[in-house]
């Protein structure tokens, strides 16, 4: 089951980039973009989304306007939002909560944090398929689409960024039989105390697997391999 995905930001190239992270996860794929609240309502309306990326700072409505047209009595839309915004003011976010979206990104984000609510919302899609095709739910069936709740992405120590992060995490994707610190900083131009850092950060957030790699002589080098 493939989930259709429309992208919504007035930046063409955060645009592009967010449509990049979801047309790498598995089993999603964008069916559109769109930069302006207009534009977002009519292509929810013709492409029938599974689910919206939805910026809020648009250039003619903002994205709390587009939700609530959404979520009007009249509107015949069925499609689920996950919000993508730098805005941190508790008035937006408690109207993205009343306008029922799914969850709240504040840019900047990696793409482990995008992927982790992606996935969420792609187990909830199935659950919610399977449970259609019966007469009446379970109390356990409820429960079970109701408690899972994703996992947070771990939050960057202070002097890692998040464009770093995601461009050791790409170098990591890149070669799937691993890197050393050494190999990191090369392949990322960073130098190896700070690729190291990255390394041991995702290491210990569970994002990568350390493994020792044995030479002819001395010490065994650690080797840190992507997990997925």
């Amino acid at each position: 089951m493939t989930v259709s995905v429309l992208v919504v930001d007035d930046d063409f190239m955060v645009a592009k980039v967010h449509s990049g992270y979801v047309a790498r996860t598995e089993g999603f794929e964008v069916v559109g973009v769109a930069h302006t609240g207009a534009d977002a309502l009519r292509a929810i309306r013709e492409l029938r989304p599974d689910l919206v990326l939805l910026d809020i700072y648009l250039p003619d409505v903002d994205g709390l306007a587009v939700l609530r047209e959404l979520r009007a009595a009249d509107s015949t839309v069925d499609t689920d939002v996950v919000v993508i915004t730098a805005a941190r003011d508790v008035d937006t976010i408690r109207g993205a909560m009343r306008g029922g979206a799914l969850h709240y990104l504040i840019k900047p984000f990696t793409y482990a944090a995008l992927a982790d609510q992606l996935r969420h919302f792609g187990a909830l899609h199935r659950k919610l398929s399977r449970l259609a095709d019966r007469p009446a739910a379970a109390q356990t069936d409820v429960d079970d689409v109701f408690g899972a709740r994703p996992r947070s992405a771990p939050t960057l120590p202070k002097g890692l960024t998040a464009q770093t992060a995601n461009l050791v995490e790409r170098a990591l994707r890149d070669h799937p039989d691993g890197l050393s610190a050494t190999e990191c900083a090369i392949a990322t131009e960073l130098s190896r105390p700070s690729a190291r850092r990255y390394l041991e950060h995702f290491a210990a957030h569970g994002k990568a697997e350390v493994r020792l790699r044995y030479g002819g002589t001395g010490r065994p080098e650690r080797q840190y391999h992507w997990r997925d």
